[in-house]
């Protein structure tokens, strides 16, 4: 499968790096190619190939926005409209501010009743968002190894297809999936990033992952 990641920064490069290593064939998408990290990531990876935003969205059968969150709108627009109509878009973004955190607790600029992923769904509608990714930090989100077993990823989308197979490559990539419904569904996995990195913030602990346990 053709793999466009929409966004090439330390996750984002993490995550390209993750879907090659499963045979699939992927571009990093950036706004400048020829940067150094970039260049770097493509000497590293045979096979890899890099792109604008918008060669990576008509590329890629399948997306992933791993942006900030203040510029993944941004980011679509350039890709294309029409490169984004009738692909599953893997959500990474949190709508991280740019204040510092408060006590080890990140800002974010949405609020509890409305999500980023919302305000993205919205704005591309031919596009089918998966929220996924976001609450890990990107040294785990490709075959975690941890004490307590696979960990849990939560998504959630309109498209239940989407979901489907979004969740198929979180379980190639080492995941147990829960799916928390619709796009308002990100109104609570959103604020998980903001949890996975207070042990971070306040103690330098960042491997660890979240798990939802069942009686």
């Amino acid at each position: 499968m053709n793999v466009g990641i929409i966004g090439s920064g330390t996750a984002g490069r993490a995550l390209a790096t993750a879907f090659l290593s499963e045979g699939h064939s992927v571009m990093l998408g950036t706004r400048t190619p020829t940067k150094d990290e970039v260049q770097k990531w493509l000497k590293e990876n045979a096979g890899g190939k890099a792109g604008t935003f918008e060669e990576t969205a008509s590329f890629g059968e399948i997306l992933v926005l791993v942006t900030r969150g203040d510029i993944a709108s941004k980011a679509l627009e350039m890709a294309g409209t029409k490169n984004l109509s009738g692909k599953i878009i893997i959500d990474a973004t949190n709508p991280i501010a740019k204040e510092p955190p408060v006590n080890g607790v990140l800002v974010y600029f949405s609020n509890i009743n409305h999500s980023l992923m919302e305000d993205l769904q919205s704005a591309f509608p031919a596009a089918k968002f998966v929220k996924a990714f976001n609450s890990v930090g990107n040294n785990l989100m490709y075959k975690p190894q941890l004490k307590g077993g696979r960990p849990s990823m939560f998504i959630c989308g309109n498209d239940d297809g989407a979901k489907k197979k979004v969740t198929e490559l979180l379980t190639s990539f080492g995941w147990d999936t829960e799916d928390m419904g619709k796009v308002e569904g990100a109104r609570a996995i959103e604020p998980l990033c903001m949890l996975w990195c207070i042990p971070g913030m306040l103690q330098n602990q960042w491997n660890h992952a979240f798990k939802l346990l069942r009686v």
